[in-house]
């Protein structure tokens, strides 16, 4: 399957038009055969990139931020520019402009990739990604499918107890959230080994997915999937090349 041949003109149509300013969802981002090799490349990074958690385990790259929401200057390794990166970049935001996603981020692209690695039944609780990042995230699943979940909060600040807004993420896809749906709601993962009651109904992205009819009675059992998170740090600090603390990595 050619990724290229199945991309929107534009990100505009692949809006999901039931959340809040803005959200965009592209089924088959990248190909099978880019989504296997970016598996292999994940797994075979050395042990030490690999962060253990109670509920999943993750990789930093090019390195955490510091206690000052700082990231030291370092290059994204090719791997996780192709053909990510570069096809993010080659999105116009609409027909009437050559502006992309990242056009007006403080570096102009992503430059820190997370990646989470969640076996059936892991999760994450509902979060906010903080003001350390220009407000866009991009993600590519990889592996499974899963369900995110979007909340608001109340009149005190706490969130809702039940998902405003969920969106269905199948593998090679990629989500994009920015706006007020980044600065003023949270997202989560529910920490089941399912994900239950999809429906047109009640999944946002619902007319953007792939492969629906993979959704057996409103019910997805979950498999490992892994998720490549690109953000760009606002605040970089080049003591990172200076020293060359990440050559030897």
């Amino acid at each position: 399957m050619d990724a290229l041949a199945s991309l929107p003109s534009c990100l505009e149509e692949s809006r999901i038009g039931s959340l809040p300013a803005d959200a965009f969802y592209i089924k088959d981002f990248i190909s099978p055969e880019e989504e296997q090799a970016l598996l292999e490349k994940i797994e075979a990074a050395p042990k030490p990139r690999w962060k253990s958690l109670a509920h999943r385990r993750l990789q930093t790259w090019p390195s955490d931020l510091t206690k000052s929401n700082t990231l030291l200057e370092s290059a994204l390794p090719n791997w996780l520019l192709e053909p990510v990166v570069t096809r993010l970049l080659s999105l116009q935001t609409s027909t009437k402009t050559n502006d992309h996603i990242f056009s007006v981020s403080p570096h102009g692209a992503p430059n820190h990739v997370l990646i989470n690695e969640y076996k059936p039944s892991q999760g994450i609780m509902p979060h906010r990604d903080g003001s350390a990042y220009h407000p866009v995230v991009c993600t590519v699943s990889l592996g499974s499918s899963i369900t995110l979940d979007i909340y608001d909060t109340k009149e005190d600040g706490t969130r809702e107890n039940e998902p405003k807004y969920r969106i269905f993420q199948e593998p090679r896809s990629l989500l994009i959230t920015t706006g007020k749906l980044y600065t003023d709601f949270l997202h989560g993962i529910s920490e089941n080994d399912q994900d239950t009651n999809l429906s047109p109904e009640s999944v946002s992205n619902w007319d953007l997915l792939a492969s629906p009819e993979k959704i057996t009675n409103g019910t997805w059992q979950r498999a490992t999937r892994t998720s490549l998170t690109y953000r760009d740090v606002i605040k970089v600090s080049k003591l990172g090349n200076k020293f060359g603390i990440f050559r030897k990595r």
